[in-house]
């Protein structure tokens, strides 16, 4: 399929940003806006099929940016039968890390495990950096400059992204630097940050709902096994099975019938299984919707045109100190959201179920991979 410009962006208003006012926002990614899931998986597999059809033969490393784009590099992977690792801001354990930095993002701190990069770092011939959208393309370039650091120069690089608003300057460092740009479409950023300046901000913003005994009536708690966690070295093969593994067990906990409303929930970096639980429950002739909570605090408004009607504060399922946000949700017969959150998880948890009971959801199902 061929995507245009306005096939997939619309602009939003960051919040409390002084560095870049704006947000792209692809309407088929599944983070912000909720996405039909064959949609967006078809999307990452087009941009798939055009990098695996270029390096063919070579020993791929493919390196997913969090957030937003985790979900995005974990397809191409599983598609490519290469090897995947995605960049992280969770305290992951005791390994040894790679720091970079993001400096447009609220979070500016991004990081790789080193300790898992040293074991095929010899094999590995090109690091392919996926992203949702790139515009200036620094974040990758001081990614590529602490891997030279550490690895040397005999690694090639490329950019295998949905988007690319990077201008004449930015492609010419690029360049120069002999690193590849493969993406789906071509945008033009020069009139974002007047038309997100221009966002009334008007939507609904829903603090945080108040704690209470009956809290836990709100959802039912289920464990899958076999977990892999794409912010460690994994085999896209291997991790597109386990997720396979994992959608069966979600559907076993819960039973679905054809037809039915449901809304699937990732959390935070966690994107992937949930799109492709969503996918599954699709094809079983369910009526399905697929998004995530995020990190990125956005403006909400009424207007029309504008991405994000509705925003709902919740504490963060992996810090419970930390705020994260999920838009624009409605009422479904059945919400199943799925995590890798570890311990302590039970206050953001709570608060996303009070958030959907809001919405009149009465039924919904909890799946911790681990």
């Amino acid at each position: 399929m061929t995507y245009t410009e306005n096939d997939l962006v619309r602009i939003a208003k960051r919040e409390n940003n002084a560095k870049r006012n704006y947000l792209v926002v692809n309407r088929l990614q599944g983070k912000h806006i909720p996405v039909e899931p064959g949609e967006c998986l078809a999307m990452f597999d087009e941009l798939a099929a055009s990098v695996a059809k270029l390096y063919e033969g070579e020993a791929l490393l493919l390196v997913g940016f969090a957030e937003t784009a985790t979900a995005i590099g974990a397809r191409m992977a599983a598609d490519m039968g290469c090897y995947y690792i995605q960049t992280t801001r969770e305290d992951v354990g005791d390994v040894e890390y790679l720091y970079f930095t993001e400096a447009h993002s609220h979070a500016t701190q991004q990081k790789l495990v080193k300790t898992d990069l040293d074991r095929v770092m010899g094999e590995i011939r090109r690091i392919v950096f996926v992203e949702d959208e790139v515009t200036t393309g620094n974040t990758i370039l001081d990614a590529v400059d602490a891997i030279q650091r550490v690895y040397g120069r005999q690694t090639a690089f490329s950019v295998a992204s949905l988007l690319n608003g990077m201008d004449a300057e930015a492609e010419r460092r690029y360049g120069e630097r002999g690193i590849r740009l493969h993406y789906l479409v071509k945008t033009d950023h020069s009139g974002y940050p007047e038309r997100a300046e221009a966002c009334r901000g008007d939507g609904v913003y829903h603090t945080c709902p108040e704690e209470n005994p009956g809290a836990d009536a709100l959802y039912q708690m289920h464990t899958a096994g076999g977990r892999m966690d794409g912010r460690r070295l994994v085999s896209g093969a291997d991790y597109g099975e386990a997720c396979r593994e994992l959608a069966k067990q979600a559907m076993a906990y819960v039973p679905f019938r054809e037809g039915e409303r449901i809304l699937v929930l990732g959390t935070e970096e966690f994107m992937y299984p949930a799109l492709y639980t969503a996918s599954v429950l699709a094809d079983e002739g369910c009526f399905v919707r697929c998004h995530s909570t995020t990190r990125s605090p956005i403006a909400v408004s009424t207007e029309a045109q504008y991405p994000l009607k509705e925003r709902y504060g919740l504490h963060s399922f992996y810090d419970g100190e930390r705020w994260t946000f999920v838009y624009d949700l409605e009422r479904y017969d059945k919400v199943l959201i799925l995590t890798d959150a570890g311990d302590g998880a039970e206050r953001g948890i709570g608060d996303l179920c009070r958030s959907l009971a809001q919405c009149g959801n009465t039924e919904i199902h909890v799946v911790r991979w681990w």
